[in-house]
């Protein structure tokens, strides 16, 4: 009994029976475990750049990297951009609810009006998010500031309204609770 109990917020338990949630609700928490790590690597000013592949996939970026294929967790997300690591150098890609891949090379965005305090981690989100549909969420190593790249835009905000926009993005709805903050 103790172990069935145990099972009973898992994958393969809620597969068996049928009770797989669905592909918004996974995401809308894969999104807020993202933001759980950009906010815990933004305290310590730990560089990250996570992007989360939409619609256009983006193998050839993943090819770059090493494959990770494990479940979304703010622990690893922090743990991969852990300094002086094997894997803290380049982006982390979720694909389909997954951590696809680690150490990924990125195309940088050579535009002429980035601005020149932006370093490569930055530009490589501005990067991704021209070259694809894909959102990049990035962390600053010199200031904690937490972005996000989309459309090739480079859009600076606060951990609870990043939540929101990147959700929104996603196209999902918000959560009553989101909404309820909108009215206050």
């Amino acid at each position: 009994l103790r172990r069935m109990l145990e099972q009973l917020g898992t994958n393969k338990f809620t597969k068996y029976f049928g009770i797989e949630k669905d592909l918004a609700t996974k995401t809308k928490e894969d999104i807020y475990k993202v933001i759980i790590a950009a906010e815990e690597l933004a305290k310590s000013k730990t560089g990250a750049l996570i992007v989360l592949e939409r619609d256009i996939q983006i193998k050839d970026i993943m090819d770059t990297g090493v494959a990770i294929n494990a479940e979304v967790s703010p622990q690893l997300l922090v743990n991969l951009f852990t300094p002086n690591t094997p894997l803290h150098d380049g982006a982390v890609i979720i694909s389909k609810n997954k951590i696809a891949a680690a150490a990924c090379i990125l195309p940088l965005a050579d535009d002429k009006d980035i601005a020149k305090e932006l370093g490569t981690r930055h530009r490589a989100a501005i990067g991704i998010s021209k070259e694809s549909d894909s959102i990049a969420v990035v962390v600053s190593e010199e200031t904690g500031t937490i972005s996000f790249a989309i459309k090739g835009e480079l859009i600076k905000i606060p951990g609870k309204e990043l939540r929101a926009s990147l959700v929104n993005e996603l196209g999902w709805f918000k959560s009553e609770d989101e909404e309820g903050d909108k009215d206050e």
